[in-house]
This record gives structure tokens, sequence and C-alpha cells, in this order.
């Protein structure tokens, strides 16, 4: 009992040692860190751009100079910032820039970058990497994009979208330099896969943007996908078929004269149409010599149906002498 009471007091002892040498250990470092922080040093940083009070018309092109080279001098504390944070100047280009063609020019001495606030506070600017920056600008244009709906949609059996798929807007305003604007005839939207649907597709999508928009504003970045989702069946109508473009001088036999024409619509809309809304022509001036056959066309049929075919492709005639 006596030996084990002497073993534990050994290491209790041992213990509380080891405890003071680490927290004398870890005092010296943070004796040490202060004392090297509290200290001046000189090094260059990288700063960032950013631009403020640019002109609404004008819009700064992708290859201008962007980054400042600054030489500082200051302790240890200041430059911990600069290693957390990214940092950038802020150039105000209402009165901090002049203007030639097509490019504004900021060149500023150390004097009055010394005065901006960001270097007064013990902080000493001592050299600025180039003295000059060139900001190539050019004047904005405003065009309207049609979006493009970018879909791979199956539906259930019996069912299917009426019209085309929409989109809400149907199109983007696009504000930019006119070499990037004009170049600009669709957005798409990003794919959009769905399966076995039977109900209204209503989807929020983003659009495929160009990969230099940059310098371009869009009115909105994302669309919403908007189709009307109904059940379908067939119908089948009889259409009489019109020779049109028949010389006055000839006189011709056709068959058939009626030719069945099938459609696919929704049940809300198929007791609503009817023979009247479909018209079948043949072009008598397609017709080529030695050619016994003409080829019926469907000119006119109802908005609310899709997937027209016609039950025979030729109408055989003769010509009468």
């Amino acid at each position: 009992m006596i030996k084990k009471l002497k073993t534990e007091l050994l290491t209790s002892i041992k213990n509380k040692r080891l405890n003071v040498f680490l927290l004398f250990l870890f005092s010296a470092f943070v004796i040490l860190i202060f004392t090297k922080l509290s200290k001046d040093y000189t090094n260059t940083l990288t700063f960032n751009i950013k631009k403020i009070n640019v002109p609404q018309e004008k819009v700064i092109l992708n290859d201008s100079n962007n980054k400042l080279e600054l030489t500082l001098k200051t302790h240890g504390f200041k430059w911990l910032k600069y290693y957390f944070t990214k940092p950038e100047i802020t150039i105000d280009f209402s009165k901090e820039v002049s203007k030639l063609k097509g490019a504004y020019v900021y060149t500023k001495p150390v004097s009055y970058l010394n005065e901006k606030k960001q270097f007064q506070n013990q902080i000493k600017l001592l050299n600025v990497s180039p003295d000059t920056l060139v900001f190539k600008y050019d004047t904005n244009m405003v065009k309207k994009i049609p979006v493009l709906a970018n879909t791979d949609i199956t539906f259930a059996p019996g069912f299917d979208v009426l019209r085309h798929y929409r989109t809400d807007p149907d199109s983007v305003v696009v504000v930019g330099p006119h070499e990037l604007v004009q170049e600009l005839e669709v957005l798409e939207t990003e794919l959009v896969t769905l399966k076995d649907i039977k109900k209204n597709i209503s989807q929020t999508v983003k659009l495929v943007l160009p990969e230099n928009q940059k310098n371009l504003k869009f009115s909105v970045k994302e669309v919403e996908l908007i189709a009307d989702v109904e059940k379908f069946t067939e119908g089948t109508v009889k259409i009489p078929v019109d020779i049109i473009n028949l010389p006055d001088s000839l006189s011709i036999k056709y068959f058939p004269k009626e030719i069945k024409v099938s459609y696919y619509t929704s049940l809300s809309h198929f007791n609503s149409i009817s023979s009247n809304d479909f018209k079948v022509v043949c072009d008598f001036k397609k017709v080529s010599n030695n050619q016994s056959n003409l080829i019926p066309e469907i000119t006119r049929f109802p908005e609310n149906v899709k997937r027209i075919k016609l039950s025979q492709q030729h109408i055989e005639f003769i010509i009468l002498k």
C-alpha cells in the first residue's frame, strides 16, 4: 500500500513538472510571436483593382490591366490582415482616371496613394508598379436575345404537351460591348431531363451563358420552363383535295378526290375539331415532265393538333385532251 502511494506521488510530481514546462514553452512561443509581429517589415503584395463609379454606358474590357504591385512597410500585425484577406485597392472612375480615346488611364504617384485611408494607419507605401494602368472600354450595346428550351422529356402513355415548351421570360436583355453582344443570337437553357410525365411542367432552369460573360450583364440568368400536359387521343377526318395553279388550258382527272388525315390532340380539344379546320392541296406547278402523280400538302390545320399524317403521299392524275 505504501509502495503504491509512493509511485502515484512520484507520477504526480513528474506530470506537474511536465505541465509547467509546457506552460513556459507556450509562453515563450507567444512572446516570440509578439516580438516578431511588433517589428516593421517591407514586402511587395499584389493588389486587385476594385472599380467604382464606372459610367453606365461604358464597360471595362477583360484585357485591361487589373492589378497593382505595391511595396509596403508596416509592422507584423498589419501584415497579418493582408495574408488572411485578399488585398485590393479602389479606383474611383469619376475622379481618379483620365479619359482617352477608347481607354481610361490611371496614373497616381506614391504620395497620392499614401493619402488613401487604407495606407494612413501605420502603413507606409514605398513603391507602385506599374505606374500607369490602362483600362480599355467599349460602349454598351443592348440586345434582346430569345431563349431556347433544351429538353429531353418523355411522357407517360397517352400524355403529351400540346404546344411547344415555353419559357418565362421568353427572352433576355443583354447589355455589354458591341463585339460580344452582337454575336449572341439565342440563349439555351441547361438540359432539362424528365421521364414519364403526366402533369403540367413548371420548373426553374438556369441559362447556359457564354464563356466571356464577365463583361456582359443579363436581365435574368434563369427562367421558368412551362408546358401544359394533357391526355391525348388520335382523330381522323376526310379532307377534299384541291388542285391549285392548274393552267386554264388544261383539264385533268385525279384520284382520290378525298384523303384521310390523322392527327393527335388533347381530349379537351377533340370535339372542337372538324374537317373544315384542314386544307389539303396539290400544286400543279410542282409537277415535272412525265410525272403522273401530284404531291398532297397540308396548308391549313388547327393549332391545337400535332403529328399530322396523310393516308396517301401521291395523287394520281391524267390530262384530258
